[in-house]
């Protein structure tokens, strides 16, 4: 079995559907690309505008490649706030489970945490890996 495979197997031994365990793994995806090019692909990175929060893609390879000429940076549809929007409305169906975003793209994005993986008045941050990733 691949690990995607048994991967998804958990999750539903969770208690998920068969269709929110795959939206979720396309969640989980989705946002680790998204992570992955906030850090940089080598081609360019994401980056959002301080002020008004919009999603911006910096074109390294671009004749203009200069942080301060507007004409290497262009808006890009924001995945990560759409992704995060569908799993928050995915896991209200199942209230006694909640979820971990880790941004560091060097691993999984998306976390299901069940009641016991984090011990009382400890921080997540410390215990998300204890819950089932989804790849």
């Amino acid at each position: 079995m691949a690990r995607n495979d048994n991967n998804i197997q958990q999750v539903l031994r969770l208690g998920f559907s068969e269709h929110d365990a795959q939206a979720l793994r396309r969640i989980s995806m989705t946002l680790r690309r998204w992570y992955e090019l906030e850090c940089g692909d080598g081609n360019g990175y994401i980056e959002r505008d301080e002020k008004t929060g919009i999603a911006r893609y910096f074109n390294c390879n671009s004749r203009f490649a200069h942080v301060n000429d507007p004409r290497a940076w262009r808006v890009i549809p924001d995945r990560e706030t759409g992704a995060i929007k569908r799993m928050n409305k995915i896991m209200t169906s199942y209230p006694h489970l909640k979820t971990y975003i880790q941004t560091d793209p060097r691993g999984c994005a998306l976390y299901i945490l069940r009641p016991n993986d984090i011990p009382v008045g400890e921080n997540v941050d410390s215990y998300y890996s204890r819950g089932i990733p989804v790849y």
